[in-house]
């Protein structure tokens, strides 16, 4: 019987130390990328073009912040002379924030109609949403742009923010799976109180999915904050880039200044990772919320 039981704690440590070497490793290739570029954005000058390829822990000379210092100063606006991160990051949060607060309430309460109300056609509509989630956005992109150019709202943030203010069909999926497992009782008993149904999506749904709405919201900040080929293919003027075709035009070819690249990534990861690490437990909550099924 001991020599079993001591087989078995064997075999659980084997398992465990394998576990864990398997985890070091994804670790590692998911962190080695972030700090290579954590380092190159605190490089001086003077050390991108040395015959050592990258050095892993900077010391003396070779430590700098002026790569910092440059990504606000060297790269400007022309026509206004401002700071190009910082007039594309006042950009995103212009269209981020109505984009957010209004889309998430579109796609919330059309998620509650999904999930608790009664009306004719509803599954025929919930399957056209679901239908529509399988398109990819790509398809849309040129129709859009020759419907938005023709109206003259080309080189504005119009294309970018009134149609998302309509909700995600993602989010109103998965937050309909969460409304789902609130118990009809919950409202029944809202309803008797006195409440209709917009009390009821009001005060009981919205409190309840709580969890579920911070993780569509944090998901659709990503997607919007990310952005990159739409505002690229609606925007024009420099005063209007968002803050990823800023960073973008950080890059000139041969003449990139490699330290002030990274330490622009840098400084956009920090909102989000700031948004993450406050709202985290909100996120995992919510996510396994949504995974729910009927």
């Amino acid at each position: 019987m001991n020599t079993e039981i001591r087989f078995h704690l064997k075999q659980k440590t084997l398992t465990n130390i394998i576990s864990y070497l398997i985890l070091i490793v994804f670790t590692l290739a998911y962190m080695i990328p972030f700090y290579i570029v954590l380092v190159t954005s605190f490089k001086a000058n003077n050390q991108i073009a040395t015959a050592q390829p990258f050095i892993w822990f900077l010391s003396g000379e070779e430590f700098s912040f002026s790569a910092y210092v440059r990504v606000f100063t060297t790269y400007t606006i022309f026509s206004t002379g401002r700071s190009m991160i910082l007039t594309g990051f006042v950009n995103t949060l212009t269209i981020l924030v109505p984009v957010i607060v209004v889309g998430m309430f579109s796609s919330t309460i059309a998620a509650y109609a999904f999930a608790k109300l009664r009306f004719k056609g509803k599954k025929i509509m919930f399957n056209l949403l679901l239908f529509s989630m399988m398109l990819p956005g790509i398809i849309l992109l040129i129709p859009s742009y020759f419907i938005y150019d023709n109206i003259g709202l080309t080189d504005t943030f119009f294309p970018l923010m009134v149609p998302a203010m309509f909700g995600s069909a993602t989010a109103v999926f998965f937050l309909r799976q969460s409304i789902v497992a609130i118990p009809n009782e919950v409202i029944d008993a809202a309803k008797v109180d006195g409440l209709n149904s917009f009390g009821v999506f009001w005060h009981i749904i919205i409190p309840l999915a709580k969890p579920a709405i911070i993780a569509q919201t944090i998901l659709g900040i990503l997607a919007i904050y990310n952005d990159y080929l739409n505002p690229l293919i609606y925007l024009i003027s420099e005063e209007k880039y968002t803050l990823q075709i800023a960073l973008a035009m950080f890059s000139t070819g041969n003449g990139t200044d490699m330290p002030v690249v990274m330490a622009g990534s840098i400084l956009s990861m920090i909102p989000m990772l700031i948004i993450y690490f406050l709202l985290q437990k909100y996120f995992i909550s919510g996510i396994t919320m949504s995974g729910m099924k009927d």
